[in-house]
């Protein structure tokens, strides 16, 4: 039986402010719903996510500010650090772990600029909601194997299709180097590399 992570609440003293926050991020809103006057939900979408957040009122009974370690997984971390700062999320700056594996809780560990090989899943940086709720964005160029289901190539968004598009253009240009010469077939060579990287399989050469 799938079990698919579709919701995740964050607990938020102040609806309206949380609402204006994430939609300003350029968050989709989903729902704004209020039965009586104790109880209201309200629902957005990151671009891109298949799961959604939810806040408002009566629908948690955790502090507001509570949640932390929230992930949002981005392809260039150094963009979305932009993105997020123009928008007014005020993110860190870019980090990477000491330990290099994951992220340690709160700000331990953390080391300044991005993992040095640039590696998969070793990129992060932090933000804040109005109350506190913290985010993580971590970069994700390449999945490990087993993490997706190879029979399944999904693209959320035209921006992620435009990147995978742009990476396979990128190793397809180092595959003609290698070969020597210019290959007709590369729209099979490109739909192959995009989706053996999705799935987190060997990628071709």
């Amino acid at each position: 039986m799938d079990m698919k992570l579709e919701v995740v609440v964050v607990p938020v003293s102040d609806v309206d402010r949380a609402k204006d926050f994430y939609t300003a991020l350029g968050w989709r809103l989903d729902a704004d719903v209020a039965t009586d006057e104790d109880f209201r939900v309200v629902q957005v979408t990151p671009p891109g996510s298949p799961a959604s957040v939810i806040f408002g009122s009566s629908v948690t009974s955790q502090a507001p500010g509570s949640a932390q370690g929230l992930h949002l997984i981005v392809d260039d971390i150094a963009a979305a650090h932009d993105e997020l700062k123009r928008l007014g999320a005020d993110p860190s700056e870019v980090f990477h772990d000491a330990g290099g594996v994951f992220h340690h809780a709160g700000t331990d560990a953390r080391v300044p600029g991005p993992d040095p090989q640039r590696g998969s899943y070793g990129s992060f940086l932090s933000f804040g909601d109005p109350d506190g709720n913290g985010w993580i964005l971590q970069e994700v160029t390449t999945r490990l194997p087993g993490r997706l289901d190879p029979s399944v190539t999904v693209f959320s968004s035209t921006a992620d299709l435009a990147s995978a598009l742009r990476r396979a253009a990128a190793a397809h240009g180092e595959h003609e180097a290698r070969t020597g010469a210019e290959d007709p077939n590369w729209p099979d060579w490109y739909a192959d590399y995009m989706v053996r990287e999705q799935a987190g399989t060997e990628l071709p050469s």
